[in-house]
């Protein structure tokens, strides 16, 4: 039985990865219907930001889907440990939460 503890999850972080993820969503969609605009346009010069873009597109694409899997799997390695020594993660989370006090109460 795997459980997950989203409500340990912070709020803020879920609403900035899909905040990412939606803007790199519309940046793609807004890219794609550029490239359609500029169809009709037989110019050299946009025929090679035409050919740039797509290029560049298929590679945020590819980077996006790539950093996906590697932050799944990243988790589930996370939560593997976590799982198998749970008093010494609390101990590390203790030691850093206590180390970053004390360095953010010294400004």
């Amino acid at each position: 039985m795997e459980t997950h503890f989203q409500a340990m999850e912070s709020a803020k972080a879920d609403v900035t990865r899909e905040k990412l993820k939606d803007d790199i969503r519309g940046l793609t969609e807004d890219a794609e219907a550029l490239l359609k605009a500029t169809a009709g346009d037989v110019s050299e010069k946009v025929k090679e930001a035409r050919s740039r873009l797509a290029a560049a597109i298929e590679r945020v694409k590819a980077s996006t889907e790539d950093m996906e899997k590697r932050a799944a799997e990243a988790a589930k390695v996370a939560d593997k440990v976590v799982r198998e020594h749970p008093y010494e993660s609390i101990g590390i989370a203790f030691g850093l939460g206590l180390l970053i006090g004390v360095l953010v109460a010294r400004r």
